[in-house]
């Protein structure tokens, strides 16, 4: 079986950059994005029209590629997270995460007895369809390979920051910044940027202090680098529609006068 190079790559402290992918639906597109430098891509059905179908291919071309691909479900339950896993998505990035109970049952869905109660589903794209070595040797090095981030979008899912991240099985911290400044009642306002960087940095705090890894969210190359020197391994920097939009935008301003 593949293993996961997100997971190598944090485990050896190494700075990942991805971008959303919201729009693109041929999995070429990470022929594209690892070509152009990054190291991976978060794919988001939470706010798309991507079917499990579309992940299940994109998952595919991500093991033969070498280039992983995470992946925010709609809703972070056992429905879904079971079905990512079982088409070969090694990366589940929860979305509205808000207690440790409900971190503590994504841990339950997404590894295997004794971490877990995950579902079996046999030969199939998550095992690469191999067969060699024993059950309990596969379901092992699935339950070391998973990638767990977890997006705490509301006020209250911080009473409970510590225990998260505390938790085994738990991997990755981060925030929604539009759902939390929303939920803060700052979205749009002067106050936006300096309340969500006061999340941010707790976030750092947490991860540090339990051994996680923290990512963040940037639209820039100056945020990224803020983020990176905080110590922020994971980041993902803007999406497939906003990098067309803005490229595109600058373009026809030129051309038209």
């Amino acid at each position: 079986m593949r293993p996961n190079p997100m997971r190598a790559g944090v485990e050896r402290g190494e700075l990942q950059i991805g971008t959303w992918v919201t729009m693109a639906r041929n999995p070429a597109i990470l022929m594209l994005l690892k070509a152009a430098g990054l190291d991976f891509a978060r794919v988001d059905i939470e706010h798309t029209a991507a079917s499990i179908e579309t992940i299940g291919d994109m998952a595919t071309m991500a093991r033969a590629l070498d280039f992983p691909i995470a992946v925010r479900p709609p809703v972070a339950n056992r429905e879904w997270i079971t079905r990512l896993l079982d088409v070969g998505v090694w990366n589940i990035h929860c979305p509205q995460v808000e207690s440790a109970r409900h971190a503590a049952e994504i841990v339950a869905c997404s590894r295997y007895a004794p971490m877990g109660l995950r579902g079996n589903g046999g030969l199939s794209a998550a095992t690469d369809f191999e067969t060699s070595g024993t059950v309990a040797e596969r379901r092992a090095f699935a339950n070391r390979e998973v990638f767990v981030t977890v997006m705490l979008e509301t006020a209250s899912a911080f009473d409970e920051l510590d225990e998260i991240a505390a938790m085994d099985g738990i991997d990755a911290l981060t925030l929604g910044p539009a759902d939390l400044a929303q939920d803060l009642g700052v979205f749009g306002s002067p106050d936006q940027a300096r309340v969500l960087d006061e999340k941010r940095n707790l976030i750092l705090e947490a991860a540090r202090k339990h051994g996680k890894t923290c990512a963040m969210l940037v639209s820039s190359a100056e945020q990224a680098e803020q983020w990176k020197q905080a110590g922020a391994l994971l980041l993902a920097y803007s999406s497939d529609a906003e990098m067309l939009h803005g490229g595109f935008s600058a373009a026809m301003r030129r051309i038209r006068g």
